[in-house]
């Protein structure tokens, strides 16, 4: 959040450069390595448990969250119809996953509401960027995808993905077996997030899912050819490898307000524009709020029914998750993408106002839903509830 806010400082100081965000140097630079880490801290056997309910959120309130801000677009703002809805959907569809994890950690969540967060940022992505090629191909090429082709592609995605980071986790464990030098591993695991995500892109399926798969499955294996000296030194490049990219993003975000005021600066009053940003803010974390509830019940009863007897996550649980809901630097850069002209040669006016749409629900969700996190916990008697403990 301090680091959001600096961006935003530091992008009024006169004769700053300017530094723009392309949406490729995000997919393909920062969030590989990104990914791959938090992949490698997630316990598969947590994941595992909870991966009912992560695909509700990573699948199901993608898919209504798209629904929802297409009608509400329709019927709300003048300037967007629902196919400038629909991609404005799925543009801030995906949860960051990198804040609601970093702020979950260090105010003491429930062990398993942090593992459900973590583990729906790490699969929401594809799903999103899926709807995103949806929208971009309705709006630039006025083509509707039927129904089958899309689940089609979702499924082929999933497969893909998984397939290829699995294959390439197996490749790099039995590589690993024969290599007990630190530098070696070091550069091996800082190549192996890009090859299973460029992998993966080349054969048209899911590189997040690729990169996911891989880390989860290197993660799981690592106590079988990791020395206790290579973890140690892998493990300190990581830290601060990951902390590293985490301020250049956050800081990015903050940098960009000059390129969204400038392309919406002179089409709407500034009223307006606050009015959009604040309401539509508000929309987003309400279609959040009302899937998480019946979600988290579904998955319970499915779980019980297939003779999983456990405790249900309570209400104040439900509601945390709901209210953890943070967009990052994915859904900017996904808005950045958008295209600016139609396959007819056409300007999309639309656009900007999406740009300008997204960078509000950036802010309102970083900054106003993670400061209120930490107080919110406290208040339900949620804070410094750790199950790790009382495993150990």
């Amino acid at each position: 959040i301090v680091l959001v806010v600096a961006g935003l400082v530091i992008s009024f100081v006169p004769r700053m450069p300017r530094i723009p965000l392309d949406p490729s140097l995000v997919f393909l630079i920062f969030l590989p390595p990104l990914l791959n880490s938090a992949a490698w801290a997630t316990s598969w056997r947590e994941f595992r448990h909870n991966l009912l309910l992560i695909s509700f959120l990573a699948v199901g309130l993608v898919g209504f969250t798209v629904w929802g801000v297409a009608v509400f677009s329709e019927h709300f703002i003048t300037a967007l119809d629902w196919k400038a809805g629909f991609l404005l959907g799925a543009v801030v569809s995906t949860t960051d996953p990198i804040a609601a994890a970093s702020i979950a950690h260090s105010i003491g969540l429930p062990r398993r509401i942090v593992d459900i967060l973590e583990g729906e940022s790490l699969l929401n992505d594809a799903s999103g960027l899926l709807a995103l090629e949806i929208g971009i191909s309705i709006i630039a090429r006025g083509e509707v995808p039927e129904v089958g082709s899309g689940v089609l592609r979702l499924l082929y995605l999933i497969a893909g993905g998984v397939g290829v980071g699995l294959l390439l986790g197996v490749v790099v464990s039995w590589i690993e077996k024969f290599v007990d030098n630190g530098p070696v591993e070091i550069v091996l695991s800082l190549i192996v997030p890009y090859a299973a995500y460029l992998a993966a892109e080349e054969a048209k399926a899911s590189g997040v899912l690729a990169v996911v798969a891989c880390g989860l499955y290197l993660s799981r294996k690592s106590a079988t050819f990791y020395s206790p000296g290579v973890r140690i030194q892998v493990t300190s490049v990581w830290d601060a490898l990951t902390f590293m990219l985490n301020g250049l993003v956050f800081v990015m975000i903050g940098l960009q307000l000059p390129y969204v005021l400038a392309g919406i600066r002179g089409s709407y009053g500034l009223a307006t524009l606050l009015e959009y940003g604040v309401v539509f803010s508000a929309i987003l974390i309400a279609l959040r709020m009302a899937w998480v509830f019946p979600a988290v019940k579904m998955a319970s009863l499915l779980r019980r029914w297939t003779g999983h007897v456990e405790k249900q996550p309570g209400v104040r649980d439900i509601f945390v998750i709901g209210w953890t809901g943070m967009r990052g630097v994915v859904a900017l850069a996904a808005a950045i993408s958008v295209p600016e002209m139609l396959a007819d040669g056409r300007t999309f006016g639309p656009r900007n106002l999406i740009l300008f749409l997204a960078f509000c629900v950036i802010l309102v969700t970083l900054v106003v839903q993670g400061l209120t996190l930490p107080s919110l916990i406290r208040v339900l008697g949620l804070a410094g509830a750790t199950g790790m403990s009382a495993e150990e």
